[in-house]
């Protein structure tokens, strides 16, 4: 399942539920359908995203960032793969940097964010 996240100012970005999930949850944020974060609350949001980044950064990440759902031989394939080709996993500054980016350029022009998907995530 798919999120929108909706500037006010600034355009508007996607991302699976589950990393959003795992976003709101360092925020502290509930995942329902709709909400939004309002100008006031941006700040902390993106303090709390950057100090995550920087606990992963040094190696203190508390549990590692969800990955899209596949199957057992998918997921050792790709292993293998990552593996043999020295291809780095995903880290979250890499997921969180749009969001962030997002946010950041809508609370320098004092706006808000909303969200939206099909259900509770």
């Amino acid at each position: 399942m798919l999120v929108t996240f909706t500037s006010s100012t600034s355009g508007e970005i996607m991302m699976f539920s589950e990393i959003a999930h795992y976003l709101f949850e360092i925020i502290g944020k509930q995942g329902t359908a709709r909400g939004v974060f309002t100008h006031e609350q941006l700040p902390d949001a993106i303090e709390k995203l950057q100090q995550a980044i920087n606990a992963e950064k040094g190696g203190a990440l508390a549990r590692p960032l969800p990955v899209d759902k596949t199957s057992e031989a998918e997921e050792k394939a790709e292993e293998k793969s990552e593996e043999s080709q020295g291809t780095p996993a995903i880290s979250l500054a890499q997921r969180a940097h749009p969001f962030i980016t997002l946010m950041e350029l809508t609370r320098n022009e004092k706006g808000f964010v909303m969200w939206q998907a099909a259900q509770d995530f």
